[in-house]
């Protein structure tokens, strides 16, 4: 099961990271937000020598993205804290980032999130398998897409090798499954399992 414990945070821990935007607004408009969002991710977890930064990101292996799912005003990380840094640390710079692109971009004033990002911390193997599961079924979820390899902003097409995009560890997932494929049914075999099972109600984020 997972807790919501935010002074809760130590190597080696899973956590299911989430936020939307302020007043429940879109914080994605175009393919431009997007990737800038995602470039943000990956110069934090994999940084440069020519990236550009104010302070110095967190060292690279800090942390694992797991699998994460973008949408037009909330997103989902799940990640694993690899050192003593707090997820704080990461995920205040993937924002702060991406608040001042925004702002700017928009002529924005005011906050982008909605306050601080909501975390919880999964401390089972079986809850971490769904929650991968529920990540990925977002767009389906809300309406977005029919098929989920339609939609570009999560890691699923990753997952399936169908996409080039190298973020996540997919394989802290994919080792559960015999192949591709078995992971790819159960993903989209278990939509109305997830909606109506009881002990992954804390992990439904209500939009």
């Amino acid at each position: 099961m997972g807790t919501r414990d935010y002074k809760r945070f130590g190597a080696g821990s899973y956590y299911h990271i989430y936020n939307r935007g302020n007043s429940k607004q879109n914080v994605f408009f175009d393919a431009q937000d997007y990737n800038f969002f995602l470039l943000k991710i990956r110069q934090n977890l994999f940084p440069k020598e020519n990236d550009k930064f104010r302070t110095p990101p967190p060292p690279e292996g800090s942390f694992s993205l797991i699998s994460y799912c973008l949408m037009p005003n909330h997103f989902h990380f799940l990640i694993r804290q690899n050192s003593e840094i707090p997820t704080t640390k990461l995920l205040s710079r993937i924002c702060t980032s991406y608040s001042i692109y925004f702002n700017k971009k928009y002529e924005h004033i005011g906050h982008v999130f909605q306050g601080r990002f909501r975390q919880v911390n999964i401390d089972n193997d079986s809850y971490l398998n769904w929650l991968s599961a529920y990540i990925h079924q977002n767009p389906y979820i809300a309406g977005l897409v029919k098929n989920l390899t339609d939609y570009q902003w999560s890691s699923y097409k990753d997952f399936l090798e169908l996409g080039n995009n190298s973020l996540c560890e997919k394989d802290i997932i994919l080792k559960r499954y015999n192949n591709i494929k078995e992971f790819e049914k159960f993903v989209e075999s278990s939509f109305e399992i997830i909606k109506n099972k009881k002990e992954l109600e804390e992990m439904l984020l209500d939009l």
